[in-house]
C-alpha cells in the first residue's frame, strides 16, 4: 500500500510539477495563490497530518534541516515529543532537535506494540533512501516525504480548534485558522500551541 500511495505521489511530481491537494479538490489556499502552493489538505476535514514515529533518533549527518518526527525513541516511547531538526536554532538540543512539545510528555509505549518492528521475525525492513518527491525529479534532501521547491510551499490542514479533532493520532500536526491563529503539535497526550 505504501509503495502505491508514493507511485500515485512520485507520477504525480514528476509528470505535473504540479499542485496536490490531499482530500478534496479546494483546499484551503486562496486561488490568487494557489500556484505558490505544492501541497495542500481540503478545508473542513478536522483532521491533521501525521508525522512519523521513530525508534531510533537519526544521526545529526543523516538529516535534513526542517525535518519533523515524533520521538519515540528507546525509553522515549514512554515520554514522547514532537520534535524538528534546526541546528543553530537557540532553542535547539546539543544535537539539533527542539521539542515542540514544550516539555509535555506522552505515553505511547502501547502504541508502539502494534507498530511494525525492524528486528525479529516480523521486522518490516525500510529501503535506505527511499523517498517521495513533490515538486522536482529528485532531491538530495533525506525523508520520508520530501517537498522540493524554492518557490512553492505546503499549506497544513487547517481546523477551527484542536477540540474539533476527534481522536487526533500521536504526532499530529494542524494549523489553527480560529480566533488564535497558531500551530498545534499532539504528542499523544497533549496539545502544544506554537504563535508564528
Amino acid at each position: 500500500m505504501k509503495t502505491i500511495i508514493s507511485s500515485i505521489f512520485l507520477s504525480l511530481s514528476i509528470f505535473g510539477y504540479s499542485q496536490i491537494i490531499v482530500g478534496g479538490v479546494n483546499g484551503t489556499a486562496p486561488a490568487n495563490n494557489k500556484t505558490a502552493v505544492l501541497l495542500e489538505f481540503e478545508a473542513g476535514q478536522n483532521k491533521g497530518i501525521i508525522l512519523p514515529y521513530v525508534r531510533t533518533m537519526p544521526a545529526p549527518a543523516e538529516v535534513t534541516p526542517g525535518t519533523m518526527l515524533l520521538d519515540a525513541s528507546g525509553n522515549n516511547a514512554a515520554q514522547s515529543k514532537v520534535k524538528y531538526y534546526a541546528p543553530g536554532n537557540i532553542n535547539a538540543d546539543a544535537s539539533g532537535w527542539v521539542d515542540l512539545s514544550s516539555g509535555n510528555r506522552a505515553d505511547i509505549s502501547s502504541l508502539m506494540v502494534v507498530q511494525p518492528s525492524s528486528t525479529g521475525a516480523d521486522a518490516v525492513i525500510e529501503e535506505v533512501g527511499a523517498k517521495t518527491i513533490i515538486g522536482a525529479s529528485s532531491s538530495s534532501a533525506d525523508g520520508v516525504l520530501v517537498l522540493e521547491s524554492t518557490t512553492k510551499v505546503m499549506v497544513l490542514p487547517q481546523v477551527e480548534s484542536t477540540n474539533d479533532v476527534k481522536d487526533p493520532a500521536p504526532g499530529m500536526m494542524v494549523y489553527l485558522n480560529g480566533t488564535n491563529k497558531r500551530l498545534a503539535v499532539y504528542n499523544g497526550s497533549k496539545w502544544t500551541y506554537w504563535v508564528p
